[in-house]
């Protein structure tokens, strides 16, 4: 979030992006980039942050960061290919 209270649009678009597909679905961190940033090639410079944002996410218990499909018990040590999902309940 931002300092004056605004959800932050990498954290809105993760969120309605895993809303959108459902509970026990996920989405790639590059979904997102390409929500934003449609343009050929701009997206791919929004990943590290996708995936900084994605970090906070799982710590304020939002979505799951998935590695072979399986939550990873260490969000920030994630290494590789992942998947964001939303928390069910």
């Amino acid at each position: 979030m931002s300092g004056d209270g605004e959800i932050d649009p990498i954290d809105a678009t993760i969120l309605r992006l895993t809303q959108d597909v459902g509970a026990g679905k996920s989405i790639s961190p590059s979904d997102v980039a390409m929500a934003l940033e449609p343009q050929d090639g701009a997206w791919q410079k929004l990943l590290p942050r996708i995936r900084a944002r994605a970090v906070e996410l799982v710590h304020a218990g939002k979505i799951e960061i998935l590695r072979k499909g399986k939550p990873v018990p260490n969000p920030e040590g994630a290494k590789g290919v992942i998947r964001l999902r939303i928390v069910s309940g």
